[in-house]
């Protein structure tokens, strides 16, 4: 972040983001979840020791692709390994223009599928304007907040089955409230009272 591109680019970003209506605003970004998560923390007693296990061996992986408004509403779709440009633009099209609205401005970082030519002209045809947040700024981006919540309720969840994650991951994203939303938009600064 303190690379003098990155550093203007940031502070560029700053700027224009006090510009932003934030119930315009969309977030996008993916994340991991597996079969092996488990809580990273606990209690117990003082004195006694915390037992627990971990799974060891095979575990599989999921991502997960979604977005959030400043209302708590999130579009989601999980798939088997990485996500690539056809995967995204699939993404764009089945599950996040049905929740936009012309005008509305989507917010991603600058992943290569993110780029997709096919899947920026289905936004752009929709009325949706586009904006890539400036390199390694993750702390600009609401949806982190989400993934981190999330996170933690899939490690609460210890779903060990491909099935029993997909149902926890429903479930985990069925918890993100409009409080919680608007909480991670202000945090990143993106709400003015």
């Amino acid at each position: 972040q303190s690379r003098p591109d990155v550093a203007r680019a940031r502070r560029t970003w700053r700027k224009i983001q006090k510009g932003f209506v934030p119930s315009r605003l969309v977030f996008l970004d993916e994340s991991a979840a597996k079969t092996n998560m488990t809580r990273l923390r606990g209690r117990s007693p003082r004195g006694k020791r915390l037992h627990a296990s971990a799974p060891c061996g095979r575990w599989r992986t999921t991502t997960m692709i979604g977005s959030v408004r400043q209302d708590g509403t999130t579009a989601c779709m999980t798939v088997e390994g990485a996500v690539n440009a056809e995967v995204f633009r699939c993404y764009v099209r089945e599950i996040l223009l049905p929740t936009l609205k012309e005008g509305d401005i989507l917010v991603m970082d600058n992943l290569s599928a993110h780029k997709d030519s096919q899947a920026l002209d289905l936004l752009k045809s929709a009325g949706v304007a586009v904006r890539f947040l400036p390199a390694y700024s993750p702390d600009l981006n609401p949806i982190e907040l989400m993934w981190s919540k999330v996170k933690a309720l899939l490690r609460k969840a210890e779903a060990r089955t491909n099935e029993a994650l997909l149902l926890a991951i429903g479930d985990a994203l069925s918890q993100v409230t409009q409080k919680d939303a608007t909480n991670w938009f202000t945090h990143c600064g993106y709400s003015f009272i």
